[in-house]
């Protein structure tokens, strides 16, 4: 009898769907209240997840859906950051 692992769903902030994790990039606010992306998913601090998509993040960006789950001011740096990851990860750089 073969047991099958556990795929871990999360909730993508602007979109709402429930996806598996490795899908999502995990954006991160520390004590200190510093905003980064989190690509391994092990910082601590509160964080929110958003789909690894080009037009997410410019909802996200354009809504400030960042801002509100993360409860702190986000840097227009970061959604630029991830808009770069995700180009990268789509072979386009």
């Amino acid at each position: 009898m073969s047991s099958r692992r556990k795929i871990p769903l999360r909730k993508c902030v602007a979109t709402g769907e429930m996806r598996p994790k490795k899908e999502l990039v995990r954006i991160v606010r520390s004590k200190e209240g510093e905003v980064s992306i989190d690509l391994t998913g092990k910082k601590s601090g509160r964080g929110a997840y958003l789909s690894k998509d080009e037009e997410t993040i410019l909802t996200a960006k354009k809504r400030n859906i960042l801002a509100k789950q993360l409860e702190v001011n986000v840097e227009a740096k970061i959604y630029d950051e991830l808009l770069d990851l995700v180009a990268k990860e789509k072979g386009q750089i």
